[in-house]
């Protein structure tokens, strides 16, 4: 008997299509559902576009939560919750349309934030932004002043929320105690058998293991106040209009407590390299100075008004330490075998160790300039 591979597929196919319907059907949502198509390629979550017939406008974007990496579903939804209803109120005052500028949650129809599923899934429903764009790479310098525009403002819209009202939702993320202790026991199970290979670059992080602390130091000893921060930063996270100026941050599962300078390190790190983050050819890592200048301005044109002399101080710490913390968790699961990390080939985890590390040096030889382009966009605003 001869199977049709084909028509099976159009009808699991129509099969799933339609228990997505009668999940997004969970969920308030006005207007008749005519469809549910795949959008976007995150890779934490599945992401669907909602499409209704409406005398409204409005779309909506249904989310399968990855539970299995945000173990906390009720703190994750409570923290963007929590958020945008604060970053509305702030808005108020400051635009004319609220809702295009920060994501707006739709509650089930029993007013939940999320909905469980018979199958143990976890779903949520926003309101899509529409005639908005993002870009993976930065490629000018307004594109990289307007992404620091816009976590700039987020920080300075969430400064007035009190950051322990927050859970941590991936608690250590941005900890480098919490990454070098996994680093050492890396080393001591060597369950790769790759330790032996790599000591030239364990004595470089090690040997700057103390200066890669100091926003810790810091914050410990009661000099960093807490903020509510992003923790993923990289530029695909806004949303900007047509001619490329801020409308939205979006991607708010990771939003915590935390330190600023974790996210303009972070942002720095995404847009400064001048190559892949997993090239193979370190001489072809250099730093793309006006792509830092124009993030940097744009950052303080909208932060430095909140922010404190050790915080403004700190950020130059995080552009070092963002990088140099990527290559300890790459080379951590270098050594336990490529675990955690896609790999698309045996040594691609050792690659992007030297990348990163490679990125470090180069920072660590500008430190002067990048500073004193830190200094000079702070005293034009």
């Amino acid at each position: 008997m001869l199977v049709n591979f084909e028509r099976i597929n159009v009808y699991m196919s129509l099969l799933q299509e339609k228990q997505i319907e009668q999940i997004a059907e969970q969920f308030d949502i006005r207007g008749e559902i005519v469809a549910v198509e795949r959008f976007g390629s995150g890779h934490i979550n599945d992401t669907y576009r909602v499409v209704v017939q409406s005398s409204t406008p409005e779309s909506y974007l249904l989310q399968r939560i990855n539970h299995h990496i945000f173990k906390d579903v009720d703190g994750l939804m409570n923290n963007i919750f929590l958020v945008t209803d604060h970053l509305k109120k702030v808005l108020e005052g400051e635009v004319d349309e609220v809702d295009k500028h920060t994501l707006t949650i739709v509650p089930t129809r029993d007013q939940k934030l999320y909905y469980l599923s018979d199958e143990g899934e976890y779903w949520r429903v926003f309101v899509l932004l529409d005639n908005t764009k993002s870009y993976d790479i930065v490629e000018t310098t307004k594109q990289a002043f307007s992404g620091g525009q816009a976590f700039g403002r987020f920080q300075k819209q969430l400064a007035t929320l009190d950051a322990t009202n927050l859970v941590e939702v991936l608690p250590n993320f941005h900890n480098i105690d919490f990454r070098l202790d996994n680093l050492r026991k890396a080393i001591l199970s060597d369950k790769g058998g790759r330790v032996g290979s790599v000591s030239d670059i364990l004595a470089y992080i090690f040997a700057r293991e103390n200066k890669m602390r100091r926003i810790l130091v810091l914050a410990d000893s009661g000099q960093l106040p807490l903020r509510i921060t992003h923790n993923d930063t990289k530029f695909n996270n806004v949303l900007l209009d047509q001619e490329d100026n801020v409308q939205c941050v979006i991607d708010l599962d990771t939003v915590m407590p935390g330190y600023v300078a974790y996210d303009f390190g972070d942002a720095i790190r995404t847009i400064i390299n001048s190559a892949a983050e997993d090239e193979k050819d370190v001489a072809n890592i250099t730093l793309n100075v006006p792509l830092f200048q124009a993030y940097a301005e744009g950052y303080l044109s909208e932060a430095e008004g909140f922010l404190t002399d050790m915080e403004i101080d700190s950020l130059m710490y995080g552009v070092l330490l963002l990088p140099y913390m990527q290559a300890v968790r790459f080379l951590t699961d270098y050594l336990e075998g490529d675990i955690y990390y896609k790999i698309q080939y045996p040594e691609h985890n050792l690659v992007r160790t030297n990348a990163q590390l490679k990125l470090v040096n180069e920072l660590e030889k500008h430190e002067s300039l990048l500073t004193d382009i830190l200094n000079k966009s702070l005293a034009q605003h």
